[in-house]
């Protein structure tokens, strides 16, 4: 993968103009257009890869196009983009071409389709049912957050849901979140809910030193902020001195902060994962309420 696809990549696989335009000079972007490493997809936003080639493919072998490559035809940002185009088929039937695509087996209601993709709830249905986690909430709360849909639809949709993997597509129905501001946010947070003891909400605003400011992931229980550190596109002083600001004030206020990069995330899971399940377990709850209800005593 060349530099500029990797950055899109990071950007979810799908992103505007302007998001690419702070990573990318002009010039970089109009070569990696021109070389075919990104696509247009519609005015002012881009997509990693042959966009269309899901579409013809589909066209061709009489599929619907699915999972994350139905995602990115929504504009929604997912985790990894699928190396290639993933259709869905009907049970039992036989394809030409299965080294040109990844095939998932499924029935579709005359209402799940919209043109060649699958709907947008489906869409997350499908990819709960048949992706890993992390994977499946990055779309899920992609979707919320491009308010496709809402949180009273994805409710709406636990209620209905039945059959194989039912637990698996409750489980990221109802911890979706459109507060998660990119899929290395929405991994980072997928991971945690594997932590037994572990309530990491995103986006919870907190008062420090006499100032509001917003985490990206914090467990008020357990006094814990986890940062999902993107400095690699950051990297303006006055962004580092913020943050520094940040972390300094509410280790000083007594909140356990902890920060991953990006890298770590997306390739070192079992290590944040224990990273986590270590913090999660250093806290005595006991000591911790009792010194919180004497503060309120006094």
């Amino acid at each position: 993968m060349t530099e500029v696809a990797d950055r899109l990549a990071r950007l979810g696989g799908v992103a505007t103009r302007q998001e690419l335009l702070a990573v990318l000079t002009r010039n970089e972007l109009r070569r990696a257009i021109d070389d075919g490493q990104i696509e247009r997809a519609r005015r002012g936003r881009y997509i990693l890869g042959p966009g269309d080639a899901a579409i013809r493919l589909a066209h061709e072998l009489s599929a619907t196009v699915g999972l994350r490559s139905a995602a990115l035809a929504h504009g929604w940002k997912v985790r990894t983009t699928p190396s290639r185009p993933e259709l869905i088929v009907p049970p039992g039937r036989k394809v030409a071409g299965e080294k040109r695509a990844t095939f998932r087996r499924s029935k579709l209601a005359e209402g799940d389709r919209e043109g060649p993709f699958t709907t947008p709830m489906r869409t997350v249905i499908d990819c709960a049912r048949a992706l890993p986690l992390t994977e499946a909430l990055s779309v899920a709360d992609s979707a919320l957050r491009s308010r496709t849909l809402r949180a009273s639809d994805f409710l709406a949709a636990a209620a209905m849901v039945r059959g194989a993997g039912r637990t698996r597509v409750l489980r990221v129905l109802l911890n979706a979140s459109g507060k998660a501001a990119n899929p290395f946010e929405s991994t980072l947070r997928a991971i945690g809910l594997g932590v037994p003891g572990l309530d990491l909400r995103p986006q919870v605003p907190l008062r420090v030193a006499g100032k509001r400011v917003v985490p990206d992931l914090v467990d008020e229980t357990l006094r814990l902020v986890v940062e999902a550190d993107s400095h690699e596109f950051h990297t303006e002083r006055d962004q580092l001195d913020s943050d520094c600001w940040r972390y300094d004030e509410l280790t000083l206020g007594g909140w356990r902060v902890f920060r991953f990069s990006w890298p770590q995330v997306m390739h070192r899971q079992a290590w944040v994962t224990s990273v986590l399940t270590r913090a999660a377990g250093a806290v005595d709850l006991r000591t911790y309420k009792a010194a919180m209800d004497a503060a309120r005593r006094a």
